[in-house]
């Protein structure tokens, strides 16, 4: 008898403790110094829970339960065998919605973990029955990105949402296609720069010309002999199989940057980092998920201050999770609002929370026709009928919220010049309170906070982190919409 109450004594006493909420429980199966006890086997970093069997695995010696309040993945002991780390999985689906055509229509991007061998991604490959294209590693999101082309006639769709339920697929997406923003450009037109005058350039660069500030320009290929870049080109990077030829938009938005010659970029001193990543296709150019973060994550570890993006596209989450990482980091990014007009949805990486969307206007102040519209759109710039450098020494008149892009980006490496230390947010902040408001009083969708006074940003006082930011929009899930 006494041999038994001892027994259910030891019984009910295991099953107190196991069964524990608070610090009891939390110490009992806390890791140690030199213990394997509640090792993650999942993603490190903070805020997220470890990995493992979880709680009710039993465990020799020990009955686990779960303690109330705790979640189902809480520590736990675990002396299995160890998987590799797998990156953070996304909770949406990663799929394109079934209008969406700004896509490859027989690629994927797959998105694995560092730790996952290339055993493994043959495997997968197989699995699958896809076709490896190119991979490499990104210092943005810590992970390896794989393009893989799908042989056969399934669907982007069918593929990713397959590849998704794979455990060792951290996100999978289309390879989006997206397109520079210019409109149509002609070579005859008036020769002045009017947009000087009305950012109020000159009086800027009296106290900043953006001297060797790093401004990496994501665009098609730059005619780096042009006269107006002489001296101004830090580095070149090419993420085109096969790299093509100078290219008149990237050119142009250089030009606009750093001219000094014939003409006046906004910011003369700024040193390009060139990225090479848009395709001439007719009379236009396209660029890839894939080719743009590679030209992100590039102008990242190279020490860029501003990144100029004047290219529009449906949402990218693997895109949108890069402009975070880079925000983070402190680079400022500017975008091109879209030249699809009034009724388009936002336009991407615009509408994206890190970035700041500009607009167009033209030599009286008004709207750029074919601008968008949207509450993503912080402020606005000259765009209509611009004079831009073209490749071969030439020039040309254009229009295009790009061109406005440009010229804000100029601005930014004025204001970062003389005040090295401002933060993404500041810099915003500071371009909106400091705009000449236009349209309807106050910041609306058309104009943002209106046109832009680059010698006002340059002599106005830090503004606070949260000052002028305007509504984000709906942010970015893995799943297009």
């Amino acid at each position: 008898m006494t041999a038994q109450r001892t027994t259910l004594l030891c019984l009910i006493g295991v099953l107190t403790l196991a069964s524990a909420d608070g610090a009891l429980a939390q110490k009992m199966f806390s890791r140690g110094p030199s213990s394997d006890i509640g090792r993650p086997s999942g993603p490190t970093g903070g805020g997220g829970g470890f990995r493992g069997p979880g709680w009710g695995t039993v465990v020799p010696g020990i009955i686990m339960a779960v303690p109330q309040g705790y979640p189902a993945d809480g520590p736990v002991i675990d002396n299995g065998p160890r998987q590799p780390r797998q990156a953070t999985r996304r909770s949406a689906t990663g799929a394109p919605s079934a209008n969406e055509r700004r896509l490859v229509p027989d690629e994927v991007v797959i998105e694995l973990s560092n730790a996952v061998s290339t055993q493994q991604v043959d495997a997968l490959q197989r699995r699958f029955r896809l076709t490896r294209i190119e991979s490499q590693t990104f210092q943005l999101s810590s992970t390896t990105l794989y393009r893989w082309r799908i042989p056969d006639r399934r669907s982007v769709a069918a593929v990713v949402r397959a590849l998704e339920g794979d455990r060792l697929v951290a996100a999978a997406q289309p390879n989006y296609l997206f397109t520079l923003q210019e409109g149509e450009t002609r070579s005859e037109g008036d020769p002045a720069q009017y947009e000087l005058a009305k950012l109020h350039l000159p009086q800027a660069h009296a106290l900043a010309r953006g001297d060797n500030v790093l401004v990496a320009v994501i665009d098609s290929a730059i005619d780096i002999t042009h006269p107006e870049l002489a001296g101004s080109i830090a580095e070149r990077f090419d993420a085109l199989m096969p790299s093509t030829g100078p290219h008149k938009h990237g050119t142009a938005i250089a030009g606009l940057i750093a001219a000094h010659a014939k003409l006046m970029g906004a910011a003369p001193g700024a040193r390009i980092l060139a990225v090479s990543a848009f395709d001439p296709k007719n009379a236009g150019a396209e660029g890839t998920t894939f080719n743009i973060l590679k030209g992100l994550d590039w102008a990242a570890t190279r020490g860029t201050r501003v990144i100029n993006m004047s290219f529009a596209g449906p949402p990218d989450p693997l895109i949108h999770r890069s402009l975070e990482a880079a925000h983070k980091k402190g680079i400022v990014l500017v975008a091109a609002a879209g030249n699809a007009g009034a009724n388009s949805p936002p336009l991407y990486p615009a509408a994206d929370p890190s970035v700041i969307a500009v607009t167009a206007t033209d030599i009286e102040d008004k709207l750029f026709e074919q601008s968008n519209r949207g509450p993503y759109i912080a402020l606005a710039a000259p765009g209509a009928q611009i004079l831009v450098a073209s490749p071969d020494g030439g020039y040309d008149v254009s229009s295009g919220t790009s061109y406005s892009a440009a010229e804000i980006s100029g601005i930014v490496a004025l204001m970062l010049q003389r005040k090295p230390d401002l933060k993404p947010e500041q810099v915003r902040g500071i371009l909106r309170a400091t705009a000449k408001d236009l349209g309807p009083k106050g910041p609306d969708a058309m104009f943002g906070a209106g046109l832009a006074d680059a010698y006002g940003a340059l002599t106005a006082e830090a503004a606070p982190l949260t000052a002028g930011r305007p509504r984000p929009v709906e942010r970015v899930s893995t799943g297009a919409r």
